[in-house]
């Protein structure tokens, strides 16, 4: 099966290349314009966000946490009973602690 591209006259206000071959496409299958501009749009690639910097404290806090996440395991690697809220408890108090 064949795919003729029909290139229309209108303008095509999109952000990039791939976006535009696809709206082609699209248009060339049969897909009304208005449904193609909206499809092409959503399958276009999104930008990622800047990932947040950790504050020092986290920092801290996560190495504490690791340190003494093992105290409050059972030998299968399962938490103990109040074992995550025993060793958050700890892990923020060891944090307190160091520098």
């Amino acid at each position: 099966m064949q795919f003729r591209v029909a290139l229309t006259t209108e303008a095509i206000n999109l952000p990039c290349e791939t976006c535009k071959l696809l709206e082609e496409l699209l248009v060339s299958a049969g897909v009304p314009m208005g449904m193609a501009k909206k499809q092409s749009q959503k399958l276009a690639p999104i930008e990622k966000k800047a990932k947040r910097k950790a504050s020092a404290y986290s920092i801290k806090y996560g190495k504490a946490f690791k340190r003494v996440a093992g105290k409050y395991k059972l030998k299968s690697g399962k938490w103990a009973k109040d074992g995550f809220k025993r060793a958050q408890k700890a892990a923020h108090k060891l944090a307190k602690k160091m520098r």
